[in-house]
């Protein structure tokens, strides 16, 4: 049991250190700390992040006017003349 535990710590300590020196752990130790780098957005991505919104919005509307069409189309056929 003690070969275990003793391989364990070796191996999870070995990759607790691998992980601290790597990009990800700088970055989670800067989280930690409290240090943030605020990048300079492209002005190229907020265009393209408009263009995709106004794109979502046309088609939540166009999914809305479908459901409003399938729900009539519903409705007339529920009435017993079909109008």
């Amino acid at each position: 049991m003690e070969d275990i535990v003793a391989l364990i710590m070796i191996f999870g300590g070995g990759a607790t250190i691998a992980i601290s020196f790597s990009p990800v752990g700088k970055a989670i130790a800067d989280r930690i700390r409290g240090h943030r780098e605020v990048a300079e957005g492209d002005p190229a991505v907020y265009e393209e992040l408009d263009r995709m919104r106004q794109e979502l919005t046309e088609l939540q509307e166009r999914v809305d006017f479908t459901e409003r069409l399938l729900a009539r189309g519903r409705e007339a056929e529920q009435l017993p003349d079909g109008q």
